[in-house]
């Protein structure tokens, strides 16, 4: 299972740096649909199929999608709504929806997604809604998004009279996806809904990103005034143990505070965060009054720990370096008694694991059974130091069977033979149904290494004699040399412990497909 989550992690941040931004995705016939949409008429796409189906995600051949005939349409009148097919119900499995928003000539729209619950991805390659504001916008744009997650956005102020949202799912998710309106103004009366910060130029932005340290308004507008908003919160801790806790705790903090703790120790060292009382407004997604952990010296949503409200104490929460922000957030609503935390340092190699599990260098804890297993579980890929060969499992009694899995035929060897014990896929169709999402590579310079690698590791390689052969060191190298620079780039280590791999020019050890 680590191992499918390593691959689909690789696959997604070669997709995501490697290819120009697109928009396509894969998605086959449906049932018919129920559609949530005022003001709207069915009717088919006004672009092209290749615009409307091969441009929407980097991640799925054109050729599989189609419309589901019972969801989008066009949009017509001053204002209107629009949701997923069976909002609040879980959506549809392999689904492309596409509405046209039309406003008057000199109008301008306005968009607000209201609830978000789509199942998340890297970069949202997945499901995801995306926004257009533009008819022959090829990319995404100012005023436009690639919406995922849990959090909906701030309101979408466009500089267009037509946009177009397109939502796609793929596999099966229990998320109940989206629920929109949107409303046409003079482009002077450009808002926000209550709550956000209107930036010059009519940009929304969430309360969270407000003081937050970062520029997000041309203007800078929102990192101004902020020691008002910062008074008797937030700061700088650097000891190696201390506390935080909400304005007036253990009174009832105040309306309308924002504060953010920046916890920095030496390097070397991780921070355990506990909290001891905790009581902020209840609400199902935590978008009024919460509390934010992120585990990096920014407020990024790729390290996000946890966003906590209501009554219910957090978890202890761990940072994986020596740095970690707390984010306090109150709006204008409800207020409560806030919350009293206290956090502690220890050495990055203090061991903290049990016995049976083995301890990275930065002090996180990983199963034995990962330990020198090929594929780098640690951020560090410490559990793969010091290793030396790799077994695959082999049996006297296997049987080789014709290649049947369509990714990996025409390699230089046409015989496989299953259950691949090695990675718990029991026959050629379990390995074809994993590896249907890796055929989204086809279109990267590095697909031949890459499908090469993925193919040897899924469809081993069957020996007359019974039994499969190893891949030859040469393979993997290849594939790293030429893909871990687009890891690099987003700091995410090639996975795969390419030395405990057999380094040999004979044929009767490894093998090169």
């Amino acid at each position: 299972m680590v191992l499918l989550v390593l691959l689909a992690l690789l696959v997604g941040i070669i997709v995501l740096s490697q290819l120009k931004p697109s928009h396509p995705a894969k998605v086959s016939p449906g049932a018919s649909y129920a559609l949530s949409v005022s003001n709207a008429t069915s009717a088919p796409p006004t672009r092209t199929s290749v615009d409307s189906t091969a441009a929407l995600s980097q991640g799925d051949p054109p050729q599989t999608m189609t419309s589901a005939p019972s969801c989008g349409g066009i949009l017509h009148g001053p204002e209107g709504s629009f949701s997923s097919p069976n909002y609040p119900a879980p959506y549809p499995a392999n689904i492309v929806c596409t509405w046209h928003i039309q406003g008057m000539q000199g109008t301008v729209i306005q968009l607000k997604v209201e609830a978000l619950d789509i199942e998340n991805s890297i970069s949202c390659l997945y499901d995801r809604l995306e926004i257009y504001s533009e008819p022959d916008s090829a990319s995404l744009s100012d005023g436009t998004a690639r919406l995922c997650g849990q959090e909906a956005p701030a309101t979408i102020n466009t500089n267009s009279s037509w946009v177009q949202a397109t939502f796609v799912s793929h596999g099966l998710t229990a998320a109940s996806g989206f629920t929109a309106r949107y409303r046409t103004v003079a482009p002077s009366e450009k808002n926000c809904s209550q709550g956000e910060f209107l930036c010059d130029g009519g940009f929304c932005l969430l309360p969270a990103s407000v003081c937050d340290g970062l520029y997000h308004c041309a203007d800078r507008s929102d990192e101004a005034n902020c020691s008002i908003k910062h008074n008797e919160c937030g700061g700088t801790l650097t000891s190696l143990e201390g506390v935080l806790f909400s304005p007036n705790h253990p009174q009832q903090y105040p309306n309308l505070q924002l504060c953010h703790w920046h916890i920095s120790v030496p390097v070397g060292h991780v921070i355990d965060l506990q909290f001891h009382n905790f009581s902020l407004e209840p609400q199902k997604d935590c978008i009024f009054d919460f509390v934010e952990v992120f585990d990096s010296a920014g407020m990024g949503r790729g390290s996000v720990m946890g966003r906590f409200c209501g009554s219910e104490i957090p978890p202890v929460l761990t940072s994986s370096q020596h740095v970690m922000t707390v984010l306090f957030v109150a709006d204008e609503g409800m207020v409560d008694d806030g919350f009293f935390a206290t956090y502690r340092v220890h050495n990055a190699t203090e061991r903290t694991c049990s016995p049976s599990e083995f301890t990275c260098r930065n002090g996180e804890c990983q199963s034995l059974e990962l330990v020198c297993d090929g594929w780098r579980d640690c951020p560090d890929g410490s559990d793969e130091h010091n290793c030396s060969g790799i077994a695959y499992p082999s049996s006297a009694a296997s049987i080789c069977e014709p290649i049947k899995v369509e990714m990996c035929l025409d390699l230089s060897y046409n015989a496989t033979s299953f259950p691949n014990i090695w990675l718990t896929i029991a026959d050629q169709q379990g390995a074809a149904e994993v590896l249907q999402d890796y055929q989204v590579l086809e279109g990267l310079t590095c697909y031949p290494y890459l499908r090469a690698l993925i193919c040897s590791l899924f469809v081993p390689k069957c020996v007359p004699d019974g039994g499969i052969l190893q891949l030859c060191r040469s393979v993997c190298l290849e594939a790293e040399h030429h893909c871990q620079r687009s890891l690099g780039l987003l700091g995410i280590p090639w996975p795969l412990n390419c030395n405990i791999l057999p380094s040999s020019d004979d044929p009767l050890e490894c093998f090169t497909p």
